[in-house]
């Protein structure tokens, strides 16, 4: 259990996207929150996987959780689970931390409409929706925090995972979060991506071998790939009372292999 040095005070509830797999970024993230205070939603196209991910969450941690379904695609999915996160007991939203999203491992010239759209709706889109279901309550609560999710393909092009429609989404969410910090900067709400490299998660391993993983390992200048709790921990300090006067930015996480 950490000292709990980024929760704000009173206790506020951090919502998480794609929250649900067990070794994955979201997952992580909502830990995080959690062992730093924070209540915590966890939301997920996967309903079954948030709600048992919230309780073990739940049960390590004792803060109140909460797992909802969540298509981040769909306008009205996304708004009808902040409508579910307003409903339950817990604190008032303060942190938004969009993880949802999907790789896209195909070569550009086999990208057909329906991946094109669909790798942009899950990453990009689904960062718009997921803003704009939640800032408002962070808005009227006097305290927000918005952390999206990008990647280090936006910056310097995509690699074997994340080919083209990823990195397009992924440099979108960079435009969107630079923006989005400047409109509500008034408000006292701060807004900042994360740009990770190369992450040890399930989803991703999955669609490689050992092979594919020492050779990635070793492209990093640090010899080795991130894990998710590394990128919970930033998301997390971002979302905390001493960060509140940084916004707009992208912040790094690569282990040197792209710096700018």
């Amino acid at each position: 259990m950490s000292h709990r040095t980024t929760s704000p005070d009173p206790q506020r509830t951090a919502v998480v996207t794609g929250a649900a797999s067990p070794r994955g970024i979201g997952r992580a993230t909502a830990l995080r929150y959690a062992d730093e205070g924070w209540a915590v939603a966890l939301l997920d196209l996967d309903g079954d996987g948030a709600r048992a991910a919230a309780e073990d969450i739940a049960a390590r941690t004792g803060v109140p959780t909460l797992g909802v379904a969540a298509d981040v695609t769909s306008r009205d999915s996304v708004f009808a689970a902040a409508e579910s996160v307003r409903s339950a007991e817990l604190p008032p939203v303060g942190a938004l931390a969009t993880i949802a999203g999907m790789p896209s491992p195909v070569p550009f010239l086999e990208v057909d409409e329906e991946l094109w759209h669909k790798v942009l709706d899950v990453n990009l889109t689904g960062t718009f929706f997921t803003c704009q279901a939640f800032l408002q309550d962070m808005i009227d609560g006097g305290y927000g925090r918005i952390v999206t999710m990008s990647s280090v393909s936006a910056q310097q092009g995509g690699g074997v995972f994340s080919k083209t429609p990823y990195s397009a989404a992924k440099a979108g969410v960079l435009g969107l979060t630079r923006s989005l910090a400047r409109e509500v900067a008034e408000h006292g709400v701060s807004v900042n991506a994360i740009s990770p490299g190369v992450v040890d998660t399930d989803i991703r391993a999955e669609d490689s071998d050992e092979e594919n993983e020492v050779r990635l390992s070793e492209s990093v200048p640090m010899k080795r790939q991130a894990s998710a709790a590394e990128i919970g921990a930033l998301a997390v300090w971002l979302s905390g009372t001493e960060a509140g006067y940084i916004t707009g930015g992208t912040h790094n996480i690569n282990g040197g292999a792209y710096i700018a």
